[in-house]
């Protein structure tokens, strides 16, 4: 949630946000007045509460017909007193929806637009000239690193099996980001993949994107992550933190699963939008004041991966409005994929400033000992998408993938070659 103080004391700057994101600005209103509401809730029962106490004391000294005159106005008085207290619970509960239904301020630095109105901020690397190239299914297929065929027969459309290499080269990379991760100074976890509602929702994924997520009902209501910044985010909930150190860098190692509801025609043929992967994520907790800085760090981390998988790619300032609900600004890392001549997405850092983090009360104490709001933040370290723009764009002319040294030394071998 953004901080309501924001909104009392500054309601067009939300209002400007909401349309730069192409929601509604009249929720900024809903909420003011559903906050009034709510104050105005407290105030009476406060009164009323006040008038029972003092009503109680006057009980107690009186004798007589006084007594029961009080009596009978404290009987009145209580049904009063029980009439508010549930009328302040409903206000508190409106509300908190209210406030729930507004989605971070966006950052002033990131463009305006939509999801074609991206900044490029810079290029890296020069595609390769390859002539007739093949894409990554037919690779991996010719390879034998994978098989989509089984992974529909098994369990449907847009799963897959990794097969021999293809194994290899995944556990590779992912491990590759893992320890990286871990000489940068994050701590490697491997998360739960179900999560209650609370954590799911405390991370903002159950808002407009919630069409996205797998939900396990009856008797279990648990969701299925489609990222390990969800647990990661929910491991501190309801905590105070020590940040007098520096802020918590964790890296989570997970199994993904996304039902990518509204994608159908697109991405179908090959690996690139799956309903189930494997990720490593990297999540930071910190100070307010020091989130820009780390969320330039996190985008640092994202490239000296992509230079140790070698492929050309482009950096891009992510429009307003195609922001996630917790997020104020977004890069994204787009690497060149020869077969379709275009920048695809590999990673996403997002600085979510104190939102989440109000969700999930998680805090930390100031310089005078005061709790207060913490800023959290991920970013994508690796993530089985990657595959595709290494086998395309380290492909050779005899059909083998010839890997990048520093990848290799993961993967166990120099050179993925033909069955």
């Amino acid at each position: 949630m953004i901080d309501l103080k924001i909104v009392r004391d500054d309601p067009d700057l939300v209002r400007t946000s909401q349309r730069t994101r192409g929601e509604d600005p009249g929720l900024v209103d809903a909420l003011l007045d559903a906050d009034a509401a709510r104050r105005a809730a407290i105030v009476d029962a406060d009164t009323l509460r006040s008038e029972q106490k003092a009503l109680g004391k006057q009980v107690g000294k009186a004798q007589g017909d006084e007594k029961q005159a009080l009596l009978a106005k404290g009987k009145e008085l209580a049904e009063q007193v029980k009439a508010a207290v549930a009328r302040q619970s409903e206000a508190d509960e409106a509300a908190a929806k209210a406030h729930r239904a507004i989605s971070n301020i966006v950052a002033p630095e990131a463009p305006a637009g939509g999801e074609d109105d991206y900044i490029v901020l810079e290029h890296v690397g020069e595609p390769r000239d390859i002539e007739n190239p093949k894409d990554h299914l037919e690779l991996g297929e010719s390879l034998g690193l994978l098989d989509m065929e089984r992974g529909a027969k098994v369990s449907g459309s847009r799963f897959y099996f990794l097969t021999g290499q293809g194994a290899f080269l995944q556990l590779g990379l992912l491990n590759m980001a893992a320890q990286k991760a871990a000489a940068n100074g994050f701590t490697l976890m491997v998360p739960p993949v179900l999560v209650r509602p609370e954590v799911m929702e405390g991370t903002g994924f159950l808002g407009a994107h919630a069409d996205e997520v797998y939900h396990l009902d009856k008797d279990d209501d648990l969701y299925l992550v489609g990222t390990s910044e969800v647990p990661l985010a929910g491991y501190h909930m309801d905590e105070i933190l020590d940040l007098s150190d520096g802020p918590k860098r964790y890296a989570g190692w997970s199994t993904c699963f996304r039902r990518e509801a509204g994608s159908y025609g697109k991405d179908t043929r090959g690996i690139i939008r799956v309903h189930q992967f494997d990720k490593v994520e990297g999540f930071i907790y910190c100070r307010p004041e020091d989130a820009e800085a780390e969320h330039q760090r996190l985008l640092g981390w994202e490239k000296d991966m992509l230079a140790a998988i070698d492929v050309p790619y482009r950096v891009i300032d992510v429009a307003g409005g195609d922001l996630g609900s917790s997020a104020s600004r977004k890069f994204d890392c787009e690497a060149w994929v020869p077969t379709q001549n275009a920048y695809r997405e590999l990673t996403s850092t997002s600085n979510c400033t104190t939102f989440q983090a109000r969700r999930l009360s998680i805090r930390y104490r100031d310089e005078n000992g005061k709790p207060q709001t913490a800023a959290t933040l991920n970013g994508t370290l690796a993530t089985t998408r990657w595959l595709v723009a290494i086998l395309e764009n380290h492909q050779q002319p005899d059909g083998s993938v010839k890997l990048p040294p520093e990848l290799a030394k993961f993967v166990g071998t120099d050179v993925l070659t033909p069955r």
